[in-house]
Formats: C-alpha cells, sequence, structure tokens
C-alpha cells in the first residue's frame, strides 16, 4: 500500500494509486499490499528538487515499517510537515520503492517480513541509492547500531522514540541533503541557483513560480534526457491527476513564454510521443 501526504503548500491534495485505501486505526499486526512497481527502469530523478516550504525542507520519505500502528503514527507526523510519505511492510517492497521512485530519505526499520532492514540498507547502497537511510528499531545494542552505519545508513534511532526527535532527526537530515546538492545549474546560458530560486538566460532575469522553477531545475540537472509527462508529475506532483490531465503542458507552455521568450534557439523541446527535454547543443 502507497500512501502520500502533500508536499508543496499550492493546494495539491495527496495522491495513492487506484485500489489503496487510507488506512484504519488497525491493531498491532501490520497487513501492507504489496505495491506495484512501475514498470520504467529507475529514474533518473534521485536529484529531483527539494522543495522548501517557509524555511523548512519538504522532502519525499519512504517509511519500511511492519508494525502498522507505527507506520501510521510516523506517516501522519511526517506528512503534517509538509513532507510526501509512502508507506510498505517488507523489505521486498522497500528495495522496489526505493530503487524506482526518488527518494530523499528512507526510513527503515531492521525487523522485517522476508529481506531484514539491514540487508535492504547495504543492497540500496551497492545499487547506488543516493537517498539518505534513517534506521528505526527495537534493536538498541552497540552493536546493532554499529551495523548499520557501516551498512551504509546516515543515522539511527532506537525504539521506543520520541515522535519530535524523529521529526528534528528527518528535518536535519533534510539540511544535510539540500547543502550536498550542486550550488548552481548551468545549460549554456541558462543559469539557475536552486538557494536563491534565481534563474537567468544570458543577462535577462527570469521570474518563476516555486513550482516552474522546480521543473525547470529537474530538466536542466539532465540536459538532454526525455522526461515523459508520467515521469515529470511523479516527481514534481503528489496530487491525484485524472486521466488525460495537461498540467504538465500548462507549465512547459508556460516555462518556454518566460525561459525562450523572444530567442530561436528555445531550449525547452518537446519530443513527439516521449515527453520533454532540456536542448544541447547537436540536438535537433
Amino acid at each position: 500500500m502507497r500512501q502520500r501526504g502533500p508536499l508543496t503548500p499550492d493546494g495539491d491534495a495527496g495522491r495513492r494509486p487506484a485500489g489503496a485505501s487510507t488506512p484504519g486505526p488497525g491493531g498491532p499486526a501490520a497487513t501492507f499490499p504489496r505495491p506495484a512497481v512501475p514498470s520504467h527502469p529507475t529514474p533518473p530523478t534521485r536529484d529531483r528538487p527539494t522543495a522548501v516550504q517557509g524555511g523548512r525542507v519538504a522532502l519525499r520519505i519512504l517509511i519500511v515499517e511492519d508494525e502498522k500502528t507505527i507506520a501510521d503514527a510516523v506517516r501522519i507526523a511526517l506528512a503534517a510537515d509538509g513532507n510526501a510519505v509512502d508507506v510498505v511492510g517488507d523489505g521486498g517492497s522497500a528495495l522496489e520503492w526505493a530503487q524506482s521512485y526518488a527518494y530523499d530519505l528512507v526510513i527503515l526499520d531492521v525487523i522485517l517480513p522476508g529481506i531484514d532492514g539491514f540487508t535492504v540498507c547495504s543492497t540500496l547502497r551497492s545499487s547506488k541509492v543516493t537517498s539518505s537511510i534513517l534506521m528505526l528499531t527495537a534493536l538498541d545494542d552497540v552493536q546493532d547500531r554499529i551495523d548499520g552505519l557501516d551498512r551504509g545508513a546516515d543515522d539511527y534511532l532506537a525504539k521506543p522514540f520520541s515522535m519530535d526527535e524523529l521529526r528534528a532527526r528527518v528535518r536535519a537530515l533534510g539540511r544535510r541533503r539540500l547543502e550536498d546538492r550542486e550550488p548552481t545549474v548551468h545549460v549554456g546560458d541558462l543559469w539557475l541557483d536552486p538557494a536563491t530560486r534565481s534563474v537567468r538566460r544570458g543577462a535577462r532575469e527570469i521570474r518563476l513560480t516555486a513550482r516552474e522553477f522546480a521543473m525547470l531545475e529537474l530538466l536542466a540537472r539532465h540536459p538532454g534526457h526525455i522526461f515523459s509527462q508520467d515521469r515529470l508529475i511523479e516527481a514534481l506532483w503528489t496530487a491525484d491527476f485524472v486521466a488525460g490531465s495537461n498540467i504538465v503542458e500548462v507549465y512547459i507552455r508556460s516555462l518556454r513564454r518566460k525561459v525562450d521568450a523572444g530567442r530561436r534557439d528555445g531550449l525547452i523541446e518537446t519530443v513527439r510521443g516521449a515527453g520533454y527535454r532540456i536542448r544541447t547543443t547537436g540536438q535537433a
């Protein structure tokens, strides 16, 4: 089951796949139907722009926890902070989702059905997944903490834990992730500064909304790569879009009007039947 909270403050509601339902109070035993994994290969959107809301970094988070009451409590708390939150309940699903989507943070229990959290952590690192990993477990032995950190975890929190402490650790990991990003982005004469959300094309300054900037930054960090509409929606939205929604086309048109205005050498290109990309030198 995949559950998601809001990512941006501009009115998007939470989104979940068809057939998924909001969990009820339930008992301590968790039942997480195995999520349907997207058919496309691992997207190059691990560099997806991280949203900033009121000075706070908003993250895309995967919670891997088989105790439903704990998973629900963590999901609700982190979603209330403006994060987009997904939940799975076993190690196999954790690997599938973390390797298929652009998560900023994976909150990973150690004792899981199927593949344990230590193995999930080391497998993600060996497959070059760069998401931050916070181990969350009842195992409080010092050696367990060392094992988790040595396998690639970024932080460790023992159960029972304070929800306020968990939220603080998530905020700290989010700030660290934002600091690790490349400070500016350049494609030809296009220049972006994510820290100040500034954009220039040559000497001309361009004013963009937060969502426009996020889309342009994603495209500009991967010049020449084609992003389908579904891939852009998955990377930048959390709303439940109806079939045939033209929201991506609306934003692309707006970006073209602002970025390529009065230019014959338009940077934002539509690849018919495939998607959109930032044109690089030599592409026709």
